[in-house]
């Protein structure tokens, strides 16, 4: 691959893209991308017999805590 940084920055913004963009969530994306990325790169060398199957699997979505919005009750 001729810039590794590149190729994940790509993946991960249409992985943030795919799912509806939602802010505060890039560190989820990049490592998301990073990861499918490496798999690929495994599994083309051969090294990882499995790798091909795990690189198929779609990216689990983050959860996230709502701001302003805590289900606490008041007394």
């Amino acid at each position: 691959m001729p810039n590794l940084e590149e190729t994940i920055r790509e993946r991960a913004y249409h992985l943030w893209i795919a799912d509806g963009q939602p802010e505060g969530q890039a560190d989820v994306y990049w490592l998301n991308a990073q990861r499918e990325i490496l798999t690929l790169s495994l599994a083309s060398t051969g090294s990882e017999p499995d790798a091909a199957s795990v690189a198929t699997k779609p990216a689990k979505k983050a959860k996230t805590a709502r701001a302003g919005k805590s289900k606490t009750r008041a007394a």
